[in-house]
């Protein structure tokens, strides 16, 4: 886990707490939506507000409920949840275009948003996107699991607790499936995935690019580069991209 840095309060509806940073500057506002079990104080969503920042550009950051700062039980939240979540801050603390950047889990997160914010959304950055992993990340024995137990623990190579999908998590995807439908998004779109990823196939981006409805796309395969990204190259890579479809 990350260590905690200053953030300030987004009061949900319910009155619950989710921790955002946000600096002003010019539009689009990049909206960085972290992998599962992750937040805001990762290196690449890290990286973007510094750049952010750096260039007078205005940036969102944010935990999702359970996550990082936030208040709420992990152990509750669903994928529709989180949807809701990031709608709402962006509705709340943002006007304008907005360009989301999904890393992983948010780039299924990146895609369901997408769709929601209509003229709005003004790019989408994919990193190591991965929607519809409900579907292909996970054998019969382990789904038998999740639905019988309420949940699975898998080994986690990223710190020492093993990563947990809860019943409802899972659940909640299989009801949002992307990847055999026309994606209703028509911004420009560029995806980046490491051919060495041990996490998601890296054909998943070739297959979500696939089908997206914009004819804007563009898909960067990294030959050595594993599932988080995060080599300085790597971070190069992201903030040349960021600030391609940031119009810089």
């Amino acid at each position: 886990m990350s260590q905690p840095f200053s953030h300030n309060w987004f009061i949900r509806a319910d009155g619950l707490r989710l921790a955002y940073r946000k600096a002003e500057g010019a539009g689009p506002t990049l909206a960085f939506l972290p992998g599962y079990i992750s937040d805001m104080a990762g290196g690449k969503a890290t990286a973007v507000f510094d750049w952010a920042v750096a260039n007078g550009r205005a940036c969102l950051l944010l935990d999702y409920a359970g996550c990082g700062e936030s208040e709420g039980d992990f152990a509750t939240q669903t994928l529709t949840g989180w949807r809701d979540d990031v709608l709402a801050m962006i509705d709340g603390l943002t006007d304008g275009p907005v360009v989301l950047i999904g890393s992983s889990m948010g780039g299924w997160l990146m895609l369901l948003v997408g769709e929601a914010l209509g003229d709005r959304l003004a790019g989408m950055i994919g990193i190591a996107p991965a929607p519809d992993f409900t579907r292909w990340g996970f054998t019969d024995v382990q789904r038998e699991a999740i639905l019988t137990k309420g949940v699975h623990f898998e080994h986690n190579p990223y710190g020492p607790e093993p990563t947990p999908t809860y019943k409802g998590l899972y659940e909640s995807g299989e009801a949002s499936l992307m990847l055999d439908r026309e994606i209703a998004i028509d911004c420009p779109v560029r995806l980046l995935h490491g051919q060495a990823d041990a996490d998601v196939p890296w054909k998943i981006s070739l297959k979500l690019a696939s089908a997206l409805r914009s004819n804007d796309v563009r898909v960067t395969l990294i030959k050595d580069g594993d599932h988080r990204l995060s080599r300085d190259a790597d971070i190069a890579l992201l903030l040349s991209t960021v600030a391609e479809v940031a119009g810089c």
